[in-house]
């Protein structure tokens, strides 16, 4: 009698894995470095600036946009926590995509991910390089770039725990200032601060009420914090190279909701209340140091500077890592050249090295194409985390019944109120979109996502087609 050999299923739980990648990759985080990068993870340039635009949108409602996209976030940590948790993997929802819905997925959700943390990167770099020039007149902005990008460059090609600790470190600034930052509003809020009265309600009551542009102006903040929370995800990519990859994923995950809660909603319950949503410093140099400015302190415009720059070297760092380990991923799993998945002493060097070319070059675009090609690329990656939540709720849906059947002690972490809220968590992300389709602003950012990830499908696509086809042609293994 003669049996054969076939390939597993597309979709099933063993027919796609990373692990030699993951193997050849060093597990030198820690507890400490991981629990560290997901509080960081929450802490980014965004909060600290981005919020102005949404503040000045939604006035002191701000709070129940936060509070709601919050939520949201929320559900998709808790959907990829337990993904992640069952199957640990540096390339995250990319394997969690493939292994779900097939190659395609994991290519497209894998590769639309990576060139959306190159350009972060640049994106970072040219931020931090106005910062430093501003502290040093004169001095070229590409030239401290270029010097961020040699430094981080560095501390990511020597080994993970290089990138561990730095963004142990950077992630403990962020947290101190944030957390000294909502113990100084809740004391003046309260009264208890010195030389400070008590606002009461004014503020929230004041110029229009609680939401004095009406539904319009909530839909703009709600957009404007969406696109704040990204950079959560790090986590469960870092997650492969700890020490515990299981137990830090589950015990970052069940965290996320009082580290939301606490930084980002009650940041904001905190700006609103102590300055006038319609104040000009909230958009003009950050709502932050608006409170800061409004508390009397000194210095407040340097505090927040310095605050600033840390989170934005926090940023570059992790997603120079971020992007190096996705496309180290992609490359094991066949989905990508494999020059790129080089692993050197534990580190995949190429990865990190192109990842970082990629990202000073799209700096590079915006001295040379500022109106063209610059923009474009970042219209192209403006949602494109939107895209990689819905790649994130559709494994869950369809890997949770899997892993019931075939391998439920793996179900570490699970999600709530299955298959409910994942359903309610896809709806909300399809009503994200279209609401980004009603605002001229976010028009052209969702198009342009939108094309990048047609255009990754259809390759992914035709790439898995080939592979099937190639795979047919093959002789048949019998065993007898």
């Amino acid at each position: 009698m003669s049996r054969t050999f076939a390939s597993p299923p597309t979709g099933s739980t063993v027919a796609v894995s990373d692990t030699k990648a993951d193997s050849a990759l060093t597990h030198g985080l820690k507890q400490r470095h991981l629990s560290m990068i997901a509080l960081g993870g929450v802490i980014g340039a965004g909060l600290f600036v981005g919020s102005g635009t949404g503040i000045a949108a939604a006035g002191p409602s701000i709070i129940i946009a936060y509070a709601v996209s919050g939520l949201l976030v929320m559900l998709v940590m808790r959907m990829l926590g337990e993904m992640s948790a069952a199957n640990p993997a540096s390339g995250s929802f990319s394997v969690h995509a493939e292994r779900a819905i097939g190659p395609w997925a994991g290519f497209t959700v894998g590769w639309a991910f990576w060139v959306l943390l190159c350009v972060a990167v640049g994106l970072e770099g040219i931020g931090a390089a106005q910062i430093v020039t501003g502290w040093l007149p004169g001095t070229p902005e590409w030239a401290w770039v270029a010097l961020f990008m040699v430094v981080f460059l560095g501390t990511n090609l020597a080994s993970v725990k290089k990138f561990g600790e730095f963004e142990f470190w950077f992630a403990a600034l962020k947290v101190v200032a944030i957390t000294l930052f909502l113990a100084l509003g809740v004391l003046a809020i309260l009264g208890l601060l010195p030389g400070t009265d008590a606002p009461g309600t004014a503020n929230l009551r004041g110029e229009g009420g609680f939401m004095p542009n009406g539904a319009e102006g909530l839909v703009i903040g709600l957009l404007a914090s969406v696109f704040a929370y990204g950079g959560l995800e790090t986590v469960t990519i870092a997650a492969a190279e700890s020490e515990n990859p299981v137990q830090g994923v589950a015990k970052a995950v069940r965290t996320a909701m009082w580290r939301i809660a606490l930084f980002y909603v009650g940041s904001m319950a905190v700006i609103v209340t102590l300055v006038p949503w319609d104040d000009p410093k909230v958009v003009e140099v950050g709502p932050f140091y608006a409170a800061l400015d409004h508390l009397g302190i000194n210095g407040a415009a340097e505090i927040m500077n310095v605050v600033v720059l840390v989170a934005l070297l926090s940023a570059m760092n992790a997603n120079i890592y971020g992007s190096s380990r996705m496309a180290c991923s992609l490359v094991a799993r066949g989905q990508g050249p494999k020059r790129l998945g080089r692993i050197s002493s534990g580190v995949p060097r190429t990865a990190v090295l192109v990842s970082s070319v990629f990202g000073f070059l799209c700096v590079l675009l915006s001295y040379w194409r500022p109106d063209d090609v610059f923009t474009w690329l970042l219209n192209m990656t403006g949602a494109v985390i939107l895209v990689v939540w819905i790649f994130i709720a559709l494994s869950q849906l369809i890997l949770r019944n899997r892993l019931e059947r075939e391998a439920p002690e793996k179900l570490v972490v699970r999600m709530w109120l299955f298959p409910v809220l994942t359903v309610l968590a896809l709806l909300a992300m399809l009503g994200i979109f279209i609401l980004m389709l009603r605002q001229p602003e976010t028009r052209d950012q969702l198009v342009a996502t939108g094309a990048l990830t047609v255009v990754l499908a259809v390759i992914g696509v035709v790439r898995q087609r080939r592979s099937v086809a190639v795979k047919g042609r093959r002789p048949v293994r019998t065993a007898h």
